[in-house]
């Protein structure tokens, strides 16, 4: 069941302003003579009231509004300097932004979903009472923007005219947040009430840093209204946290996908590439990973950058699976970027020219910025990192190393300065889908790919992602589900969101020959789980080029592939072409059979991992479990002819 919709819209309560006339008098009241005009250009009563009652709330001492005119970006850019929130870096066009220490990530311990009695929500996040959430944010909202300017801002998610694109209002106190809103997507104020009416509807986001203490930090919340397709934050400053345009935003869109668009349209948390396959064509890729499990890594590997991180995917009426990026930017994580792995990203971070913010890495002495992994020589010995002043063989309280710079610094940029940018990213028609691949830091389990037997066990490949924590949440720890890498952003329950999933890839109304295919795809395999010593990667970052070039020619039915319980892998002869082809590298074929044997004890306990699991939760669809236990079945007969470890000459011969 979705959110209600005939409930308290709190931001509303709070602000008193119920019609327009009352909201233009706010406007007359508190914007000065030159914001009034440029907001004189949005006409929707809707949108103006929500901005209307936000000024009620948060009290700013003025209220500037960002047409997305160079003028404009520049008044940001130069009043985050003033503030503080960002220090220019002597390379031109470089600043750095600083978290509290203690917020080095998504505050999941503080980030509610508001619900109303009798609602459903994902039983993996945090809910509050409408009641309780309006008297919280009513506390600690209230002139939250006082001695401040708030910023607003009109933006579109997806390129202006693509059917699953979504406007979002952007109100702020925080420079850095809309200095990188400005990078991160797409800013329509002139034609925003053009995209509401046609779309209808409009997403909101209210946000103030507040005072930016450590103090206030307990106090720090994040809000998502679903039933209001509204989000409130404070006292915060990480991206994750107050950019709300972005992972915000996104579980709105999941929801709607789930409610509203069933068996239309999909949003995910996937990299959008395209790959080039023989006579010249392009294939498009999107792929699923959890936050710091390399999305963008992999979605540099293609050769058509469109995004790294968010996709919404659609039905056209040619019978395609479309996809947009709702972003134009990149917040992406810099730690293990280098020359080898990441060179036109590199490229954007070394040379002059790029528009980028950066975020909690070290700057050195010479104000560079340095990050873990970036494998340039000598390394810093001392500078300014996420903590204050560093230099090497620091230790914290504990008694621990400090590490050069936060394993989830950021680097933020627009998409257009990479050297394999697709202009397709803005095109409204999106692009034509034919890979699905999802991909978890899984060490020990699964093969480096293998491409689903049909659109249901694709889904549950989506479903069974497990993958070790990272830096990307403060706290978390060990390794987790992490069902589609989109479960910490789906609002309602998982099974509902399952069941859109097998609706939308098993649709009639995709043409079965452009019908994509779904895989799995795996390159944190260690050496260690295949026997060896070393807790290294079984191969090396750039092999996923070889592992979706063999996509590529799968989708196009080029190669053939050897039957597996889990689905289909590659063949040794295919994969020893593609690695000479793609990255000019020898594939011996002992490692072939390291990575692509089944080490069935650890694929049964994933799944028995998954059945447990998923049997705790509500409305999952019967056709997972089905799914799970036929496989575990296959599983098991070739470990009772084989062994525990099943070769790919072994599958064959099966």
């Amino acid at each position: 069941m979705g959110p209600h919709k005939d409930c308290i819209d709190i931001v509303t309560k709070l602000g008193g302003i119920t019609d327009l006339k009352a909201a233009q008098q706010v406007f007359a009241d508190t914007i000065d003579a030159k914001n009034l005009g440029k907001l004189k250009r949005i006409q929707n009563p809707e949108v103006l009231k929500k901005i209307a009652n936000a000024i009620k709330l948060c009290k700013p001492d003025a209220v500037f509004v960002d047409t997305g005119s160079e003028e404009d970006r520049q008044f940001v850019r130069e009043l985050s300097l003033k503030k503080g929130e960002e220090s220019p870096l002597p390379m031109q066009n470089h600043t750095i932004h600083f978290d509290l220490k203690q917020e080095q990530g998504r505050i999941i311990d503080r980030t509610f979903y508001i619900y109303n009695q009798g609602e459903e929500v994902n039983s993996l996040a945090l809910k509050k009472d409408r009641t309780e959430a309006l008297e919280d944010i009513r506390q600690k909202m209230t002139g939250i923007m006082n001695g401040k300017t708030m910023m607003v801002g009109f933006f579109l998610r997806g390129p202006a005219g693509a059917p699953a694109s979504n406007p979002a209002l952007e109100i702020s106190s925080s420079t850095y947040v809309m200095h990188s809103a400005a990078i991160l997507y797409r800013n329509v104020y002139a034609d925003f009430d053009e995209e509401v009416d046609k779309l209808g509807h409009f997403y909101a986001n209210i946000h103030s840093e507040g005072l930016n203490r450590p103090e206030d930090l307990p106090n720090a919340r994040v809000y998502m209204d679903r039933s209001h397709l509204t989000t409130y934050s404070f006292n915060c400053t990480y991206a994750g946290n107050t950019l709300l345009m972005k992972k915000g935003n996104h579980r709105f869109s999941v929801d709607r996908s789930v409610y509203e668009k069933k068996g239309e349209q999909i949003a995910e948390h996937m990299f959008i590439t395209g790959i080039e396959g023989p006579g010249g064509r392009i294939t498009w890729m999107v792929g699923a990973a959890p936050s710091g499990c390399g999305k963008t890594t992999s979605a540099m590997a293609g050769d058509h950058f469109v995004g790294d991180d968010l996709a919404q995917l659609w039905i056209a009426d040619d019978g395609t699976v479309r996809s947009i990026n709702p972003e134009c930017g990149i917040f992406g994580i810099v730690e293990d970027v280098n020359w080898e792995g990441d060179p036109y990203l590199m490229k954007c971070l070394r040379q002059v020219g790029t528009e980028v913010i950066w975020s909690n890495v070290l700057i050195d002495e010479n104000g560079v910025p340095q990050w873990m992994g970036n494998g340039e020589e000598p390394p810093p010995v001392k500078g300014t990192n996420f903590q204050g002043p560093w230099k090497q063989g620091m230790l914290d309280e504990n008694g621990k190393a400090i590490p050069m710079s936060h394993p989830n610094s950021r680097c933020t940029l627009s998409n257009s300065a990479l050297e394999n940018y697709s202009d397709k990213n803005e095109a409204p028609e999106g692009v034509e889908t034919r890979i699905i691949t999802y991909s978890g830091r899984d060490r020990d389990t699964m093969p480096p790919v293998w491409v689903s037997k049909n659109p249901d066990e694709g889904v549950v490949i989506g479903a069974c992602i497990v993958s070790a924590a990272t830096a990307t949440e403060v706290g978390a720890t060990g390794v987790r589900r992490q069902p589609w890498a989109n479960a910490p952003f789906t609002p309602g329950s998982l099974g509902e969101y399952m069941d859109a999933q097998f609706v939308f890839f098993n649709s009639d109304k995709i043409d079965d020959d452009k019908r994509p295919i779904l895989a799995g795809l795996n390159y944190f395999l260690s050496d260690e789980a295949r026997g060896g010593s070393s807790k290294k990667l079984l191969g090396e970052k750039k092999d996923v080029k070889a592992w979706m070039a063999w996509l590529e020619r799968r989708a196009h039915q080029e190669v053939d592939a050897i039957e597996t319980p889990i689905g289909y892998v590659p063949k040794y002869e295919d994969l020893k072409q593609l690695f000479k082809e793609r990255i000019d590298k020898e594939y011996p074929e002992g490692l072939y059979i390291k990575q692509f044997s089944l080490y069935v004890d650890n694929i049964v306990a994933r799944i028995d991992l998954q059945e447990e699991a998923y049997g705790k939760e509500q409305h999952i669809p019967a056709r997972l479990f089905d799914i799970l236990k036929k496989q575990r079945t296959e599983l098991m007969a070739l470990r009772e002819k084989y062994g525990p470890i099943v070769t790919p000459e072994q599958l064959q011969g099966n």
